[in-house]
């Protein structure tokens, strides 16, 4: 049973790994619920600290993933119809069937959010596209950094329990 609890908490670290870069899958979320499945192994003592923090880790990252875009776009000149924009894009880009839309998505909604607030100034809503786009990529490097710092404690862990698992 710790062997198949073992795998499966790896098969979700991989997945969050996925996840950090595809808006579609929670990341973080599932790179933390790979290192509970650890802590339910017989052979790993349960450790409240370690998954409090990391779960505490994992509510802060969302919260920024999230955040982070819009304040990008708010940054860089952009209004509340930008900001509106980059999440509606967001959403758009998800569920479109664009390759790297989820890529496009918070650009382009950006963009036009900024042209319904004010339709001629074509600079500004440029550069409010530009600030979604770098917070978008900051928020999203945030989660992969959360995710590969999981998947590293959970190959320690493990290593540190290698014989009593295996």
């Amino acid at each position: 049973m710790d062997l198949l609890l073992v795998i499966l908490g790896f098969l979700c670290l991989i997945a969050g790994l996925v996840g950090s870069f595809l808006p579609v899958l929670p990341g973080p979320g599932l790179s933390w619920c790979g290192l509970l499945l650890l802590y339910f192994t017989e052979a790993v003592p349960m450790n409240y600290w370690m998954l409090g923090v990391t779960g505490a880790i994992v509510l802060l990252v969302t919260v920024l993933d999230y955040v982070i875009p819009a304040k990008g776009t708010k940054r860089y000149g952009g209004s509340k119809y930008g900001i509106w924009g980059t999440n509606i894009g967001l959403v758009i880009g998800i569920l479109a069937p664009i390759p790297f839309g989820f890529l496009i998505g918070p650009f382009v909604g950006a963009f036009v959010g900024e042209l319904i607030y004010n339709s001629k100034d074509h600079k500004r809503a440029w550069k409010a596209a530009t600030g979604s786009f770098i917070g978008f990529l900051a928020s999203t490097f945030m989660k992969f950094v959360v995710c590969m710092a999981f998947f590293g404690l959970f190959i320690w862990i493990t290593w540190q329990h290698r014989q009593l698992l295996f």
